[in-house]
């Protein structure tokens, strides 16, 4: 295992009606805060309301950004500065999921910057600063709620990029499962898979040494495994969302990357399919998943995958090989079982572009550890996903 600091200061309110708790949270370190939501869902299923009711209860004002779109896009982060510089607000509050957040987050970064929020991404400038960052969380996905990091998509440049900063820390987290119910099947099985990718990043690690991060990232793959499907046909099960939701957290809170060399080749990939194609994350991770496993199964990873598929699956067998596809197919398959695309071709992806993915996913240098890959290697998953 090796050395690791691990700190963590966002503060976890979780269970139903714990909103009411976020009042006071806010008024620690703010009177004045931008309301940063999506496309308006929380105004449908109530949230809204009882957010908007805590803050007028505790005298606390706000603007609104609302309209955030999955694949969070630059234009509303430089929207949300200028509307905390304009109305002189000093915390910025996210109603919504990982998009939501995320946008928030650089909103908060950005607002004692003064230049282009986008420089962040492209490495020109360094977050120094950032406003208070608050969550009222509404999808299980992306764990966005307690890490430090943040992915932007840029339209002008067909980029989709991540940065990371301890400032980007919320400083609370409202987890209400109940505002999960009303998430669409579709978008609640593409949670799970993204909340499966971050887990697999982390499991199929470069080093063998970790054996309790390991048995913690099993524990969170089963726990997707037995609730996704509860959660797709029976919205309104509190024990199915309240355990996915927490799944999600934990899956990127950073408890089980600790003393670990973790890979995010997967995830690479992807943000260059949804920057070109604005493709759901989750949906893009579930197509790709399986693929790169089968493509980096060679000789050093067999005991790894069949002991993924023998502890997480079940699956038994004497043979390595054999065990480890196994479970790679019983993955594919979990993932279809939600109704979550399996090419890349269903997603509106054309196959002259598969070239140009490629190339941009390994500008910076090849990715992943658990086996590097470079250009050709990003283009052969690629083509395999198509």
């Amino acid at each position: 295992m090796k050395n690791f600091v691990f700190e963590n200061p966002t503060k976890v309110i979780f269970g139903q009606g714990q909103v009411s708790r976020m009042g006071a949270e806010v008024k620690k370190h703010a009177q004045r805060v931008l309301m940063v939501y999506g496309g308006g869902s929380i105004k449908n299923n109530g949230v809204y309301d009882q957010v908007t009711g805590v803050l007028r209860e505790h005298g606390i004002t706000w603007v609104e950004l609302a309209g955030v779109r999955p694949n969070p896009r630059i234009d509303s982060v430089r929207e949300g500065v200028a509307l905390c510089r304009e109305n002189h607000l000093d915390m910025v509050l996210a109603v919504g999921g990982g998009s939501v957040v995320d946008c928030a987050k650089v909103i908060a970064a950005g607002v004692n910057y003064d230049k282009d929020p986008w420089d962040f991404f492209e490495g020109k400038a360094k977050i120094r600063e950032a406003l208070p960052v608050g969550v009222v969380l509404t999808l299980a996905a992306t764990g966005s709620e307690m890490n430090v990091n943040a992915v932007i998509s840029n339209d002008t440049t067909k980029e989709k990029k991540g940065i990371a900063s301890n400032f980007l820390l919320p400083k609370f987290a409202v987890l209400d499962p109940t505002y999960t119910y009303t998430v669409p099947p579709f978008q609640t099985a593409a949670g799970i898979a993204d909340i499966m990718s971050h887990v697999f990043e982390q499991y199929f690690s470069a080093n063998h040494d970790a054996y309790l991060q390991d048995r913690m990232c099993e524990a969170v793959l089963k726990t997707c495994i037995y609730y996704g499907p509860v959660a797709c046909s029976q919205p309104e099960n509190y024990e199915a969302r309240a355990n996915l939701m927490w799944a999600s957290t934990i899956g990127l809170n950073g408890i089980l990357s600790v003393g670990k060399l973790t890979d995010w080749a997967t995830h690479m990939i992807e943000h260059e399919v949804s920057a070109l194609y604005d493709v759901t994350h989750g949906a893009g991770l579930a197509i790709l998943t399986p693929h790169w496993m089968e493509y980096v199964l060679d000789e050093p990873a067999l005991p790894k995958f069949a002991h993924y598929a023998h502890n997480v699956w079940g699956i038994t067998g004497d043979n390595e090989k054999e065990t480890a596809l196994a479970g790679i197919e019983r993955t594919r398959k979990f993932f279809q079982s939600l109704g979550l695309p399996t090419r890349l071709r269903d997603v509106g992806v054309e196959e002259p572009s598969l070239e140009l993915m490629a190339e941009r996913a390994v500008a910076g240098g090849t990715l992943g550890r658990f086996k590097k890959l470079g250009k050709e290697d990003v283009l052969e998953i690629l083509r395999r996903a198509f």
